[in-house]
């Protein structure tokens, strides 16, 4: 469920990261999302506070309508305290309704904080998140933990009325009879302990259900974004079998946290009735002794009612915080994952400069279209990947440079603005084709147009009913892998980054689009750098410059015509190249 948007505006004003103390423990977790809305925490106790203490009234203003007014003959008085339990009962219901409209917005609250600071801190990790968190892990800490953490602080507002509304009733039990007082004052509190094993054990077979959870969501993204290549293999039974298998073995996981779930529920409302009737009936016998009388006894039944309150409040909230330290420690483990070195960035100088890579030797130079060829295409991968700043910082052993300056060290923000990494097998998201090609830039249908007319693409909105208001299904499934590939580069285009660096952006289209992709492209960028990872003859001979890498190191750089003339690997590698493509055209 989406927050309320005033809620969410407000708390996006408000919102900043949390501090690595923040993330220390599951705990400090939790601190943080109540500490950054301490203001509305604070009216959701005062509330609960007022509720719980209001509570209390009914059974003290009846004891007295009993004893001064039934039993003593006073009408007056009998009808003034009527009044006052009908008055009683009206604030009480406000103060519910006020209390739970609070409490809402402060599950809201957090459910949007922690899912935002989860999304932000995914969005620094970048394309290093996929090699260190699993796709499904991602989801369920996004989704489920997100919701569970949200729901424990609850206890923020019944928490503390709970504890408050406990203590009144105290005080006023000790006014009728001592041992009474000490008897409900000793037993409520073993109620609670009572559940202590089984929130360990919740725990202990969440933290279980969880792993499996995580694991399940990631085998169901796999296979989502593998559909068409197992239905072309004809693997879709098999992973459909092996999926059942894992989601059996999810479900026996649940069901082992479900049990003493469903005990703590069940304590929560049976434990405390059955001590209610055990005081009722001391009472009782108090009463009929003429220790105390008829309108203590009413008196008596309604605090013991009002205690079923917050005992049972106190052990649901001890579930949800049971089950928020299990999520929340899955949370703080991604938040915890390091992004690289944020403190003091050094601005982007201006200008395009050189991107070097000193492990590879490979150099970016501004105002050229480069080629990057690789007898291994991993080998030209792994420099875009260092180029772009997006491996873990530990898989570096010296950091790109670009204008000099060690890319490790620049302004992240900055850094992703003005140097793109257009991946082959970016994601298209659902929209239409102004959104699409725009991203998160405000959308210029000039620009569109003429970014869409570089990449080759603008045949493909002609083709489609509406234009650039054509609708375009997520991952562009409703589109050839070609005209895919063409509009991701005219969104790369569309970016204008001072660097552009597209990893094989041409390797679904026909050799006539590709000229014309690669001569548009070279053309518009002449005051900037462009390097393609790519072994296209056709793109090869149409690049300024060509840098060869044997064993991931720059073994020659030239044009296409010097390196086929004078490097043997080069020639060979490219040959091969031009007999796959002569022999998928045949």
């Amino acid at each position: 469920m989406l927050p309320n948007r005033g809620v969410s505006d407000r708390a996006e004003q408000r919102w900043s990261p949390p501090s690595p103390r923040d993330l220390a423990g599951p705990f400090r977790f939790l601190f943080w999302l109540t500490r950054s809305q301490l203001r509305r925490v604070a009216v959701g106790a005062g509330l609960g506070i007022g509720w719980a203490v209001g509570l209390a009234v009914p059974p003290w203003a009846l004891a007295h309508a009993i004893d001064d007014g039934f039993v003593a003959g006073d009408h007056r008085a009998l009808v003034g305290w009527s009044v006052v339990l009908l008055i009683t009962g009206i604030l009480i219901a406000a103060l519910s309704i006020a209390r739970h409209r609070t409490m809402t917005k402060i599950r809201m609250d957090a459910s949007f904080r922690a899912a935002r600071t989860t999304v932000w801190h995914t969005s620094r990790l970048g394309a290093s998140l996929r090699s260190r968190v699993n796709a499904g892990e991602v989801v369920t800490v996004g989704i489920a933990d997100v919701q569970t953490v949200a729901m424990a602080l609850t206890v923020t507002g019944p928490g503390v009325g709970a504890v408050v509304g406990y203590l009144v009733v105290a005080v006023l039990l000790v006014a009728i009879s001592p041992v009474l007082a000490v008897v409900i004052l000793l037993g409520v509190p073993l109620l609670a302990v009572a559940v202590g094993p089984l929130l360990h054990r919740i725990e202990r077979t969440g933290g279980e259900y969880r792993v499996q959870q995580g694991r399940l969501t990631t085998r169901l993204v796999d296979a989502l974004a593998g559909l068409g290549v197992l239905n072309g293999l004809g693997g879709k039974a098999w992973v459909a079998d092996r999926y059942a298998q894992q989601s059996r073995r999810v479900v026996a996981a649940g069901y082992r946290v479900a049990k003493p779930a469903s005990w703590v529920g069940a304590l929560a409302t049976g434990l405390p009735s059955l001590f209610l009737a055990a005081v009722v009936w001391l009472s009782a016998r108090l009463a009929a002794s003429g220790a105390i009388t008829i309108g203590d006894l009413v008196a008596v039944y309604g605090y013991v009612a009002v205690l079923v309150v917050p005992v049972a409040q106190f052990i649901e909230g001890a579930g949800d915080i049971a089950r928020a330290r299990v999520a929340a420690h899955r949370i703080i483990d991604l938040l915890n994952l390091p992004a690289g070195q944020d403190t003091d960035p050094v601005p982007v100088r201006a200008g395009c400069g050189p991107l070097v890579d000193p492990e590879s030797g490979v150099v970016v130079r501004p105002g050229l279209l480069t080629a990057l060829v690789a007898t291994h295409p991993v080998d030209a991968r792994t420099v875009i990947e260092r180029l772009g700043r997006l491996p873990h910082p530990a898989t570096i052993t010296e950091a790109a440079t670009w204008n000099g300056v060690p890319i490790t060290d620049l302004d992240r923000n900055e850094f992703r603005t003005r140097l793109l990494v257009a991946d082959n097998d970016a994601e298209v998201f659902a929209g239409t084709v102004r959104e699409i090609v725009a991203g998160r830039l405000e959308p210029d249908d000039v620009r569109i147009r003429a970014a869409l007319r570089i990449a080759a693409a603008d045949d493909v909105v002609q083709a489609l009913p509406g234009g650039l208001d054509a609708a375009v299904a997520a991952g562009g499934r409703d589109l050839s892998g070609g005209q895919r590939q063409r509009i991701r580069l005219a969104r790369a285009v569309y970016a204008a980054p001072d660097v552009l660096i597209a990893v094989d952006p041409t390797s679904a289209v026909d050799a006539n689009t590709e000229a014309v992709m690669i001569n548009r492209l070279g053309d518009s960028r002449r005051e900037v750098s462009t390097m393609i990872s790519t072994s296209s003859p056709l793109v090869l001979d149409r690049a300024d410059e060509v840098i060869f890498l044997a064993d991931g190191r720059v073994s020659a750089i030239g044009t296409h015509a010097e390196l086929t003339r004078t490097v043997p690997g080069y020639r060979d590698l490219v040959s091969r190249a031009q007999n796959d493509i002569e022999g998928e055209d045949r």
